[in-house]
């Protein structure tokens, strides 16, 4: 029997590598008789470095390049970290399945002067380094005496600034850090209490074209029920909110005793409001779960900020 060719489209960064080459192998080892090929490529996210993400805007900032690579057929999938992926995909594509989830909390990464501290305890005027909007949100919102400073690169690159004197501290998602092997370096896992994790953070999603069956079908074998129906609660509270990836909305689920449970928060830039809920459903339903916790916040001000903060983007 003729191999059946699959091409996957990737980031070509050494996180992006190292998650496509899991899924390679995940495929040849559970599908007989495929031949797995990798198209790497750099995205607009990874080209541009001097700019801060919310500044360049996150429609696709990390997918397009992938994405029409499959549509002009010159690849088959493409291997996204879950979190990176919009919510409202390009017409013709779909998210074909989503795979087990490594940890998916944010995780401080400390300078070796700093070892002996936690988050809580770092001293004022502490520089602590993230690019991203929810992380800084919250934690301005818990620590409004540290100083935050916009931090871009991959996780080495990052790792090695906060090295050379950068930064005190940085906050990373504790999976990247696993995955490429740094879990040495993590000095806390962020709690929940104190900053709610990204939209699909610790998963990998794996887009494909909408009507290519077969495709579907070998994806099957890399799809984790669990991870998929928390996940899926997750983007539809995120989709529900209008909000992409740069907006601070964060986010945890779980499931118990056959229903899931999801927390979302949303906060304005500054963190001075923060308005945090959760929502208990169907676990066979989960974007209803996920529009359901987006009503709740919208009732409690959600829209408002958010507005706030687009409206802040179209001035900047």
């Amino acid at each position: 029997m003729a191999n059946f060719k699959l091409t996957i489209a990737s980031r070509r960064s050494k996180l992006a590598m190292v998650q496509t080459l899991w899924v390679k192998e995940q495929l040849e080892k559970n599908i007989p008789n495929i031949d797995v090929s990798i198209e790497a490529m750099a995205t607009q996210g990874d080209k541009i470095l001097d700019v801060a993400l919310a500044k360049i805007g996150d429609k696709g900032l990390f997918t397009k390049e992938l994405e029409a690579q499959m549509l002009i057929g010159h690849a088959d999938i493409a291997v996204h970290s879950l979190k990176d992926l919009p919510t409202n995909l390009p017409p013709g594509l779909k998210l074909g399945c989503i795979t087990k989830r490594e940890d998916p909390s944010d995780a401080l990464v400390v300078s070796k002067k700093n070892d002996c501290y936690k988050l809580e305890s770092l001293p004022a005027g502490s520089i602590v380094g993230t690019s991203s909007l929810r992380r800084l949100a919250q934690l301005r919102n818990k620590f409004p005496h540290l100083n935050f400073k916009d931090i871009r690169g991959n996780v080495i690159t990052r790792i090695e600034k906060l090295d050379s004197g950068e930064f005190d501290c940085i906050i990373l998602a504790a999976a990247g850090l696993k995955r490429l092997g740094f879990k040495s370096r993590i000095h806390q896992i962020i709690p929940n209490e104190i900053s709610l994790h990204a939209v699909g953070q610790g998963a990998l999603g794996i887009e494909c074209k909408t009507d290519d069956k077969e495709v579907l079908k070998i994806l099957n074998v890399l799809e984790d029920k669990s991870t998929s129906q928390r996940c899926l609660a997750e983007r539809s509270f995120l989709r529900e909110l209008e909000g992409g990836c740069q907006v601070p909305i964060g986010v945890n689920s779980k499931i118990q005793n056959e229903h899931l449970c999801l927390t979302g928060m949303v906060a304005s830039l500054d963190g001075e409001r923060l308005i945090k809920d959760q929502y208990i459903g169907n676990i066979n339903d989960p974007e209803e779960v996920g529009k359901e916790l987006a009503k709740k916040l919208k009732l409690q001000g959600a829209d408002k900020i958010l507005s706030e903060i687009f409206e802040q983007f179209r001035e900047n």
